[in-house]
């Protein structure tokens, strides 16, 4: 068997389409522009490396890293450390729990950190052509960043070598990251006396992310993820829900329970999300940041979806929301200029910075009738209640204004406003105003609803 590796250009791929790239990279430019300066720590176990997946995270590092993200990376060594133990005829082993540390596994524990340390900076120092690392010059910066303290005696229990943080040197931590190299920490913490201590990678990587207040937290766990009742991923969960699914009865993975537990504490502190993402899905990083919903399960204070008034600021996204459908004549056309004059009746729809549907609400007081125009849901989240969201929002927002009827406009969507209560009118039903400005070349059918 040939060991060489072939590659493809992607025009040569049957299923490209320069139209789906070029809609693609428009699409995830958002989100690049707002992970510029950011902070990301993400942790992992030692399986990721055991199991050869390290190269191919590295090279999705190093594109944030290149896109302006500021970096922390945190690995752990527990298999590497058990295989040692084993190998030296000790038959102890570590598991998901903090655990005392023997003066042996101690050692163990260093020499495992040492060549993993080694691994991830050989991985970042590929410049391989035809890789996303080609002519990269990424570098990482470790050391004594940690000031450790042993665990202490804990139930009658002598931990022994096990510890945790004390504090960082969170100035040398950021001053390397301006310089735009990656941070690299180990499961290994020093004390001021020079004793070394064992330090579990969820702990080291929680603790780092409060105290540089990290924008994100992103643990790669190899077990299950998050899954409703339905079999779909819990792609978002406030942090109250998370406290009440570990204190219950579900029947958590061990492993991802622990992930679970050090997410919530991480945003219960200040880190306005934590992920957990598989780290056996090639790109899980890259999926995760760049798609609505990502792979994964993010941890956040309250869910992200956030339905608010318009503002001057959000003109261009509301425009961008607006133009295609003009484009192909499902909305009246409008100039930028009527959106920037009736920014105020606008509400958007909003999911972790990204504005990605918006409805307008113009009153007619006078009659107690109201126009919603401009119901609109990016193509990429539709099909999942955002429409609805939008409409009930419209609705209740009429009532307030003391609206007893809603009327929209519609040339192609009249059986979804059927499907919720609107019922077919005519010219006559508008209000005067708007009878006078009707455009009767457009013959848009009008559908009223009574609140």
């Amino acid at each position: 068997m040939s060991t060489e590796t072939e590659t493809f250009s992607a025009l040569d791929a049957p299923e490209f389409a320069p139209a789906q790239f070029v809609r693609w990279f428009r699409e995830v430019a958002p989100y690049v522009h707002t992970m510029r300066g950011k902070t990301f720590v993400v942790g992992f176990g030692g399986d990721l490396v055991q199991e050869g997946k390290l190269n191919a995270l590295v090279q999705d590092l190093s594109l944030l890293t290149a896109l302006g993200v500021r970096l922390v990376l945190v690995f752990g060594s527990r298999p590497q450390v058990n295989e040692q133990l084993r190998l030296k005829g000790y038959d102890y082993q570590f598991g998901l729990s903090v655990e005392p540390t023997s003066a042996v596994a101690l050692e163990c524990c260093k020499e495992a950190a040492g060549e993993i340390r080694l691994d991830i900076e050989a991985a970042f120092s590929q410049g391989l052509p035809n890789t996303p690392m080609s002519n990269s010059q990424i570098h990482v910066i470790s050391g004594n960043f940690v000031t450790a303290q042993p665990a202490g005696v804990i139930d009658g229990v002598d931990y022994k070598h096990t510890g945790k943080v004390r504090k960082f040197d969170i100035e040398t931590i950021n001053k390397a990251m301006s310089l735009g190299a990656v941070v690299l920490m180990g499961p290994i913490g020093f004390s001021p006396t020079g004793e070394a201590f064992n330090i579990a990678m969820e702990d080291l990587a929680t603790s780092t992310a409060i105290a540089l207040k990290a924008d994100k937290l992103i643990f790669l766990n190899k077990s299950s993820l998050l899954r409703d009742e339905q079999g779909n991923i819990v792609t978002e969960v406030a942090r109250v829900d998370v406290d009440r699914l570990l204190a219950g009865e579900h029947l958590l993975d061990e492993e991802f329970a622990n992930f679970l537990k050090h997410a919530s504490k991480a945003v219960r502190r200040g880190v306005k999300r934590a992920h957990i993402i598989p780290h056996d899905l090639d790109g899980s990083v890259l999926l995760e940041y760049f798609t609505h919903d990502g792979v994964g399960t993010m941890v956040v204070e309250d869910t992200l979806d956030d339905l608010r008034p318009a503002t001057v600021d959000d003109i261009g996204a509301i425009v961008s929301l607006i133009e295609p459908l003009e484009a192909d004549g499902t909305l009246v056309p409008r100039g930028r200029h009527i959106i920037e004059r009736d920014v105020e009746k606008f509400t958007v729809l909003e999911h972790d910075g990204i504005i990605y549907g918006c409805v307008s609400l113009m009153p007619y007081p006078k009659e107690q009738m109201a126009e919603m125009a401009c119901l609109i849901v990016h193509p990429d989240w539709q099909s999942s209640g955002e429409g609805e969201i939008l409409l009930r929002h419209t609705e209740n927002k009429a009532r307030s204004l003391g609206i007893k009827r809603l009327f929209v406009l519609t040339t192609r969507t009249s059986h979804w406003f059927i499907k919720r209560g609107f019922v077919q009118g005519s010219i006559e039903d508008l209000p005067t105003e708007k009878q006078m400005n009707y455009n009767r070349a457009r013959n848009s059918l009008i559908f009223i609803k009574k609140l």
